[in-house]
């Protein structure tokens, strides 16, 4: 039971505070203070539409980020599994984890009004996810590459 719980544990916790976040809490007029407001600090001449520029991209690169962690969160769990076909699918079955995580994320999103759902964010969510997975498994290949039978 302990073995699952570390297993388990911080994808289940990880995965709550995506949806906790998806909530107005961080929305983009609440993460705007945030951001906008050391920017204008960090660059005082930048323009309005600069400031939102830079404030788009770094809302977008947590989606990139944070899914990228689940995917991480994910594999953990699944490669150190007790049940084999979960550690031999491990990839996939994050993968497939993480992009209907994002789905339902947006989903949950087109309920909050000052949330908009998108499928771009779940397209990059995706993408991080893939990401992370991709360079999870290169990382295993090379630790322990294959012996060629030939």
């Amino acid at each position: 039971m302990t073995n699952r719980v570390s297993r388990y544990g911080p994808l289940i916790v990880w995965a709550t505070l995506i949806f906790i976040g998806s909530s107005d809490l961080l929305s983009a007029s609440h993460t705007g203070a945030f951001i906008v407001r050391p920017l204008h600090w960090l660059l005082p001449n930048a323009s309005e539409s600069t400031l939102a520029s830079i404030h788009f991209i770094v809302r977008k690169a947590g989606h990139f980020t944070e899914y990228a962690i689940l995917a991480l969160l994910a594999a953990r769990a699944l490669r150190t599994s007790s049940n084999q076909i979960l550690r031999e699918r491990w990839f996939w079955i994050s993968l497939v984890f993480v992009i209907v995580y994002s789905l339902s994320d947006e989903f949950h999103q087109s309920f909050v009004p000052t949330r908009t759902a998108s499928i771009y964010d779940s397209m990059i969510d995706a993408f991080g996810g893939l990401t992370m997975l991709t360079l999870l498994a290169v990382r295993q290949r090379v630790r322990s590459p294959r012996v060629s039978k030939g």
